[in-house]
């Protein structure tokens, strides 16, 4: 069984790498999307403008990068099984706000049936990674890998 689940956790995983990556490949586009969802706050405006002006990019663009680097890097984590429970929590709190901030299906009018399909899928995400920071690493050598089965 031990087997089953190293694949699935890869399986798994392989989400967040393709999503991060095609961010990745597509800055600009992912950049442009970031910009039309989510604006800078007026109190982290100066800090924004300070670190646009160091980096050379627009805030959407660093966002992009960022966001693009975490999840390849968290999936990567979550796929070889090093830190599983920190990046899986971490994740959850990464699909949280983009269900948030991306899939607002409640403030649509209509309702949008694609909208609220990607949010519940989001939400089966988050589901699964708590499945994977509450299994962690897995079980260990002292411990019955199914309780007293």
């Amino acid at each position: 069984m031990p087997a089953l689940i190293i694949f699935g956790r890869i399986l798994f995983a392989v989400l967040f790498i393709y999503t991060g990556a095609s961010k990745l490949v597509g800055i600009q586009a992912t950049a442009d999307f970031i910009a039309s969802k989510v604006t800078v706050p007026t109190l982290l405006a100066p800090y924004a403008s300070q670190l646009e002006s160091l980096a050379g990019m627009s805030t959407p663009q660093l966002l992009a990068i960022g966001v693009g680097a975490f999840e390849v890097i968290a999936g990567l984590m979550i796929a070889v099984n090093f830190g599983a429970r920190f990046f899986a929590i971490l994740l959850v709190i990464f699909v949280m706000a983009a269900t948030f901030y991306f899939h607002d299906f409640w403030s649509q009018t209509p309702a949008d049936p694609k909208a609220i399909i990607d949010a519940l899928k989001n939400l089966s995400l988050i589901g699964a990674l708590f499945i994977i920071a509450g299994y962690g690493k897995g079980p260990r050598s002292v411990e019955p890998a199914y309780g007293d089965v």
